[in-house]
């Protein structure tokens, strides 16, 4: 089946894309989300003009993207944890640390979006990247501190 996605889909194609799903996923996934309706002719004739509006919300989802982008590349977290011998952290800080840290800063970021490759086990300062927008990563300094 043929649908015209409303919103970006992971995997799957961006705002105003005609693609081609299997029909379930549509009818039971896409459609009930209104990620995206069926392509149809009367909807591909409305496309056009759904396009300018769609080009004009993903231009302003990404200049918010940027300026929130801005403002926590300005940002820098502190966070402490027990330490023991060595600066080595007893446990660790995890993106989920990190998302209730920002939380408290007043950014609201699913711990997903936090790009840590491995969970940080010693004191120190990090840097540590934040998708805000699927072309925007923002890079916040995390300095890790004993208690």
């Amino acid at each position: 089946m043929k649908v015209i996605l409303q919103e970006d889909v992971k995997n799957l194609g961006r705002m105003g894309e005609v693609v081609n799903v299997a029909d379930g996923f549509a009818r039971n996934y896409l459609i009930p989300r209104k990620l995206g309706v069926e392509a149809n002719v009367n909807n591909i004739k409305a496309l056009d003009h759904e396009k300018r509006k769609i080009e004009e919300k993903a231009k302003k989802m990404r200049n918010d993207a940027q300026g929130q982008a801005e403002r926590l590349s300005a940002t820098t977290l502190t966070l402490s944890a027990k330490a023991g011998e060595e600066e080595k952290l007893f446990g660790s800080i995890t993106s989920m640390d990190i998302a209730e840290a920002l939380k408290k800063e007043g950014f609201e970021i699913d711990k997903k979006k936090i790009l840590l490759e491995e969970p940080i086990k010693r004191i120190g300062s990090y840097s540590v990247g934040v998708k805000i927008h699927h072309e925007i990563i923002a890079q916040v300094q995390v300095k890790v501190v004993a208690e």
